[in-house]
């Protein structure tokens, strides 16, 4: 695995982490993967540790090429600067798709509450999008703003024709992030034609542990997985 750290905006606390599969002349057919861009949860307030390595190791063993971004928080954290910062990520894996081997056309987000938040925001506000969206109980509407660090826009008025397919997890006992969000979304995600899956599970615990990881990339939903392949 190739590993690195980039600087992709004039703030230091702001990073883009590379994991790279190693390329072998034993295995031709796999130089170019699909990638996923992979957004920790937080409230704006921090990126947690539990939702960014380990799950581009998970989707690293999966076959796909990974990307970690820490984002803008705290007073750093009104749109669109955490925007910004995933548009400039998503910008920076497509220009170098070369260098990473990866397919710029099969680039997914992936994001976890404030995280999924933002990959949402990603898929509907921005006018380069990834190809494929997966939320993990996303923070979705304005209400959630008391829990965030700064007040965010309800993203699921911004859902087009154009917005990527989407897959949504949740738990119906989420006692931090109500699934009325995703909820939401997915109705509009329907109203405007996108193909989704979601599941909400009777019983689940706020952010998923990390020896869970492997949750993420079998239950990632078939629309996505089919858009990726």
């Amino acid at each position: 695995m190739i590993s690195e750290i980039f600087k992709i905006t004039d703030d230091s606390e702001v990073s883009l982490t590379s994991y790279i599969s190693d390329i072998s002349e034993e295995m031709k057919n796999m130089k170019t993967k699909p990638a996923i861009l992979v957004l920790p949860g937080g409230a704006y307030k921090f990126c947690s540790d539990r939702e960014a390595e380990p799950v581009a190791l998970a989707y690293l063993a999966k076959g796909f090429n990974a990307f970690v971004l820490r984002y803008s928080l705290n007073e750093k954290a009104e749109f669109p600067t955490p925007l910004n910062d995933a548009q400039k990520a998503l910008a920076f894996i497509r220009k170098n798709a070369e260098k990473f081997h990866t397919d710029p056309q099969k680039i997914a987000v992936i994001g976890f509450s404030a995280g999924g938040h933002l990959a949402a925001a990603l898929s509907t506000m921005s006018e380069d999008k990834p190809d494929a969206c997966i939320l993990g109980y996303p923070c979705i509407l304005d209400s959630t703003s008391p829990i965030l660090a700064k007040p965010v826009e309800s993203v699921d008025k911004y859902v087009t024709s154009k917005t990527p397919p989407t897959f949504i997890f949740a738990a119906s006992n989420d006692g931090c992030v109500p699934i009325i969000n995703s909820l939401k979304y997915a109705e509009a995600l329907d109203k405007n034609g996108i193909g989704f899956e979601i599941h909400i599970f009777n019983d689940g615990v706020y952010d998923f542990p990390a020896s869970g990881t492997d949750f993420f990339t079998q239950s990632d939903g078939a629309v996505c997985k089919q858009q990726m392949e």
